[in-house]
């Protein structure tokens, strides 16, 4: 630590958490923020409660804790302690403890003045998690409300500091700069048609040839690191290859951050966990490919997709400063450094993006009716509170108003998953709860290539789960809370897809007729499974976890078939009835039954005697909005209408006009198209209403009357015909004419109040365009000098003035004129 750059503002940030109550520290990667400055703060004894340090991930954390502690001379668990999800090290003696984001939350919820903590420090909160923003959040209206004594510190080393001290504005703000070591850049953008993983693996081997010191790589993720592991099999004997990811067990883990073995050198091959709190031993060499595969949930879908994106620039400052924390370093970037000055400054926040149902879980708990009520860096967007507290009504934790039922007070007590304490909460009314335990505890510790969770159940009842101890521990510590022991002979397999079933009610799944592997979700989702796996065969599933790709479908990855005869039984309320009347495309009528559905899928049908006439309408509006406005009868003028209409209503919006896109007609059929369906019995029959008459219906008096006026279907010309007018939405209004029958007009005609000029497309005599202008005066002055002289020499016959402007208007040649 002799050279650690934080020293030199040490005295500064001693001072200053000493005299304020908020405190920011920006200092680059390898300043020693992480550990010099909490090991001073403890050393120093500046606050007498304990110290609680927030760190983003688990990995981190276990090894920053080891690491403060040997430099007091102690083991883990004395002054220096940490917690983490499964792994718990602290005593009395604890002062510092450190720990990841679940851990803090519920620190929070069941202590709300946090009796015995005097400060709270959030490490890397660059990262901005959604645990990180929602704790410091909470620690602000605690610091406000209950503890002005409680001391907030906020550090990174690339911080969003206009936002941060925007937040905070009474905060401190100390700025640690320069890096241990410098470090050279390299920039080696990919060409077109490269592959990522041959330029990684080509740029990894030169340097292990030419340079000295082990080699960090950063990879978007765990397939592109186990390509590139694959290539660098024919590596020397002294290099070791390592992979560094979060799925990866601690001892894997620890393996790849320990130093190399004397006389050998390390490549490790990561995700961005390595990018901040970690230092490896001997790594002078990093090489960036500038992406990361980012979690994005999508609202509609109620499914999260894995996007693979560009990093931000100050991920790529993170990335880099790993090469300068030991020894001078060098960073080869494979991107331009054009492209990273492209890059946002630092990573859109988890909240702005993610399934806020826990976060959502956590306000209620907190007593917070809104998101806004709180300080945030990002307020949580609407939208997707409001989906998440639907999540919460259908799994029975959120009652109408928003407040947390007794299952919804079990899951905050028990610090688990929404879905999870759903199924907890089950398990109790089927006596079955060493069995959800399990399940809890097996979907938290996933086995890689596991699709079936049966197959885990099966292996752990049988010792042989790749996380038999892990797992065991964790359905120990449930079962606990619960109030029970953990009894693994009580585990029955029956139960488990109908405890999924009761966690992900809208990802219960059907498969579709004849195409095997395929399946609905209840959300009306798709999602599909690899045809060689077992399940891909199943009538129902319950899809535990399945991933957005690019398709319309999502592809799942953990699932188990389900009973829906035992589904019943033990969920009946996730069963609905109800009476519908549709058009069978197949048979050629209306058909009427009694649906049995789960969501949106029908799982079983009844027929019904013939509808009334009400059923019969609502049948064929039903077919209307299922194949859309397409399917009826758009004659010429009824298209040309609608086109009119959307046109006024772009045009003239102070005026009350109903929506007219395709969408908001089919959700309004029963308003705008009912009314014209009196005698319609079948789809043929819907081709005999007059759209025109509806839709003028539909816009209402007086806009049906005024329209006319306003936008008019024809404009009289000088001569005295009346020409059509084209309108096409996000068009200008057209006016086809031929150009005699413009003569004597001064100006381009106008519409919409005077608000839209006609486009006047100009034509021959015989019918042929011209010209196109928006400006008839300046055409008669300019332009159409050349069109006169040849148009006299193609149809001589014809009047060509000199001064259009003032000539009259005509359709006859120079003879009819003249006799």
């Amino acid at each position: 630590m002799s050279q650690l750059p934080i020293k030199g503002v040490m005295p500064e940030l001693l001072s200053g958490v000493r005299s304020a109550s908020q405190l920011i520290l920006k200092a680059a990667p390898g300043a020693g923020k992480s550990t010099y400055f909490p090991l001073k703060l403890l050393q120093e004894n500046v606050v007498a409660g304990k110290i609680i340090m927030l760190e983003p991930r688990r990995l981190a954390a276990r090894n920053i804790a080891r690491y403060l502690a040997q430099q007091l001379g102690e083991s883990v668990g004395q002054q220096v302690g940490y917690r983490v999800r499964g792994d718990t090290k602290v005593s009395a003696a604890t002062k510092l403890e450190i720990v990841t984001e679940g851990i803090l939350t519920r620190m929070i919820q069941s202590d709300p003045e946090l009796s015995g903590i005097d400060m709270v420090i959030f490490d890397e909160f660059h990262e901005r998690s959604i645990h990180a923003d929602t704790a410091l959040a909470f620690c602000l209206e605690i610091q406000e409300a209950l503890r002005d004594d409680l001391k907030l510190v906020v550090m990174s080393a690339t911080l969003d500091q206009h936002a941060l001290c925007k937040l905070l504005p009474d905060a401190r703000y100390v700025e640690s700069q320069g890096r241990s070591y410098p470090v050279e850049y390299r920039y080696h953008p990919l060409k077109a048609n490269e592959r990522l993983e041959d330029v990684m693996s080509r740029q990894i081997s030169s340097l292990i040839a030419s340079e000295s010191g082990s080699l960090l790589a950063f990879l978007p993720g765990v397939a592109a690191i186990k390509r590139v592991q694959e290539r660098l099999e024919n590596l020397p004997q002294d290099i070791h290859v390592c992979p560094l990811y979060g799925q990866l067990t601690f001892e894997q883990q620890q393996a790849a951050i320990q130093p190399a073995a004397k006389g050998q050198r390390k490549v490790v091959l990561a995700t961005n966990i390595a990018e901040t709190s970690l230092t490896i031993e001997g790594i002078r060499l990093v090489v960036d490919s500038g992406l990361e595969r980012v979690a994005k949930f999508d609202l509609k879908s109620g499914v999260t997709r894995l996007e693979q994106v560009r990093t931000a620039k100050s991920s790529a400052e993170q990335r880099a400063g790993r090469a300068g924390r030991t020894e001078p370093g060098m960073c080869v970037r494979l991107f331009s450094e054009s492209q990273l000055n492209q890059q946002a400054d630092v990573p859109t926040a988890e909240i702005l993006h993610s399934d806020l149902a826990s976060l959502t879980l956590e306000l209620a708990q907190w007593g917070a009716q809104e998101a806004s009520d709180l300080k945030w860096l990002d307020v949580p967007p609407a939208n997707a509170v409001d989906q998440a507290r639907e999540l919460l009504k259908a799994l029975n934790l959120m009652n109408s108003k928003h407040q947390l039922t007794e299952s919804g007070k079990l899951a905050i007590e028990l610090g688990v998953e929404p879905r999870m304490a759903a199924m907890l909460s089950r398990s109790k009314s089927m006596k079955c709860t060493n069995t959800a335990a399990l399940v809890a505890a097996l979907l938290e510790e996933v086995e890689r290539n596991t699709v079936d969770l049966l197959h885990s159940v099966h292996r752990f009842k049988q010792g042989k789960h790749s996380k038999q101890k892990v797992v065991s521990q964790r359905a120990q510590q449930l079962m606990k809370k619960l109030g029970h022991p953990f009894a693994a002979q009580d585990i029955d397999e029956q139960y488990v897809p109908v405890l999924l079933a009761a966690a992900f009610p809208d990802r219960i799944a059907q498969a579709r007729n004849k195409q095997h592997g395929r399946f609905v979700l209840a959300n009306g989702h798709g999602a599909d499974l690899q045809e060689a796996e077992r399940l891909a065969a199943s009538e129902y599933l319950v899809v535990v976890d399945l991933m957005r790709g690019r398709s319309d479908s999502s592809m799942i990855f953990l699932a188990a078939e389900l009973d829906l005869a035992l589904l019943e039984q033990y969920c009946p309320e996730l069963f609905t009835e109800q009476e519908v009347v549709d058009w069978d495309e197949n048979k050629g009528r209306l058909v009427a039954e009694r649906q049995q559905k789960i969501g949106r899928l029908v799982v079983s049908t009844q027929l019904l005697p013939e509808p009334s006439g009400e059923k019969m309408t609502k049948a064929l509006l039903n077919f209307v909005h299922r194949k859309g406005i397409s399917v009826l009868n758009w004659t010429p003028k009824s298209r040309e209408t609608l086109e009119r209409l959307r046109c006024a209503a772009d045009w003239l919006p102070e005026h009350e006009w109903p929506r007219l896109d395709d969408s908001a007609l089919l959700d309004d059929l029963t308003n705008w198209l009912e009314p014209y369906m009196t005698g319609v019995h079948s789809v043929k029959g819907l081709g005999k209403i007059d759209l025109t008459e509806a839709l003028m219906a539909y816009i209402g008096w007086p806009l049906n009357q005024e329209i006319d006026q306003w936008l008019p279907t024809h404009y009289q010309v000088p001569t005295g015909s009346k020409k059509a007018i084209r309108y096409q939405h996000g068009k200008e209004p057209v006016l086809s004419v031929r150009m005699q029958e413009m003569f004597g007009e001064q100006c381009s005609p106008a519409i919409a109040q005077g608000r839209k000029t006609l486009v006047l497309e100009l034509l021959s005599p015989a019918q042929r365009p011209l010209q196109v202008t928006r400006d008839l005066a300046s055409f008669w002055q300019g332009a159409y000098k050349e069109v006169q002289k040849e148009m006299k020499g193609r149809y001589p016959k014809h009047v060509w003035p000199d001064d259009p402007a003032s000539h009259v208007a005509t359709t006859k040649t120079k003879r009819q004129l003249n006799s």
